[in-house]
């Protein structure tokens, strides 16, 4: 049987482990940071302020290093103070409760303004009606189940209904699936119409087209009654250009586009130099694309010439041969073979 022995650990062997947790105590910091004066901590922010001064010497005889040994300390004071705070588990992950923010933050933006209230808003704040949130599904009488109130197999579906009674004293040849339908749409558009005007409505100090009403809508304010006229204007091959106007149609007045004589003189300084800069840069010499060009089309050249089986004139010369590739300026070039 086999009898184990307690291992033991020579003294060199030791010495070595020693070396090597001192190696790596050394290499990285403790995490107890002292101050002369302690840091100002907004955790709600993630905030540390460093009101000590600055160390002049250090600073101008190494900058990189002193403000690298200066934001980990502060960093390591700001995690030390996150540590000290509660903590939970979140989705096996251990987060800090933060405390509400101490320092007031300038914002980049402005405050934005308050809407404007709908119609709808403003006759309920009257009548003091309060919106309450309705259930999402509702019992169906007829089909003894529960349906969605919106959406795909809602209750009282018109889908659903396969006859319609015909009231008395009607046209019998009236189509009342179609009226139902279309009584729909039109209701549709009118929802979507109002919406818009909603909208048109809540932007202050803007002006926004008011979008044409649905059809059934006979009453058009002016502004309607001009965007129709300039939609249909428009609306033509020419684009207007040639579409008589209207006996009493008011005339645009069309914007000029030109820029006055006496301004700003930064402006027409600036435009002066860059004119300047442009008529004083150098031109390119070579033709980078045009010699490119002429180089592929030379080298095709030749390749079609060791293909081709030279042909020579009887009792004569070599005939001049004519290369379909162009010289500097613009010529064919002949060569001899």
């Amino acid at each position: 049987s086999s009898v184990n022995y307690p291992r033991v650990l020579w003294p060199s062997r030791a010495m070595d482990a020693m070396e090597i947790i001192a190696a790596q105590e050394g290499k990285y910091k403790s995490t107890e940071v002292k101050k002369e004066v302690e840091l100002e901590l907004d955790l709600g922010n993630l905030l540390a302020t460093d009101l000590n001064p600055i160390d002049t010497e250090a600073f101008k005889k190494d900058r990189e290093t002193y403000l690298k040994e200066l934001m980990r300390d502060n960093t390591q004071l700001l995690l030390n103070g996150i540590w000290q705070l509660p903590t939970e588990k979140v989705d096996e992950v251990i987060v800090a409760q933060l405390p509400a923010p101490s320092t007031v933050l300038p914002r980049e933006k402005k405050l934005p303004k308050p809407k404007a209230p709908t119609k709808w808003e403003s006759f309920a704040a009257s009548k003091g009606i309060m919106k309450r949130k309705r259930s999402r599904m509702v019992f169906d009488e007829v089909a003894q189940e529960w349906k969605p109130r919106y959406g795909y197999k809602r209750v009282n579906d018109p889908k659903d209904e396969w006859v319609i009674e015909v009231p008395e004293g009607s046209d019998p040849t009236t189509d009342f699936f179609k009226k139902k339908e279309d009584e729909r749409k039109e209701k549709v558009a009118k929802t979507e119409f109002q919406r818009l005007k909603n909208l048109s409505t809540g932007q202050r100090g803007r002006k926004v087209k008011v979008p044409l009403p649905p059809p059934a809508t006979k009453d058009l304010n002016k502004h309607q009654l001009s965007h129709a006229i300039g939609l249909a204007k428009s609306a033509t091959a020419s684009l207007g250009k040639f579409t008589p106007s209207l006996p009493a149609e008011p005339k645009v007045k069309k914007k000029s586009n030109y820029k006055p004589v006496a301004g700003n003189m930064a402006s027409e300084r600036e435009k002066s130099l860059e004119i300047l800069s442009k008529l004083a840069k150098p031109k390119e010499v070579l033709d980078v694309k045009k010699s490119v060009n002429f180089h592929i089309a030379s080298t095709e050249e030749k390749r079609k010439d060791l293909k081709r089986p030279q042909q020579q004139s009887k009792g004569g010369p070599p005939q001049a041969k004519r290369h379909r590739g162009m010289d500097g300026g613009g010529r064919s070039r002949f060569r001899k073979e």
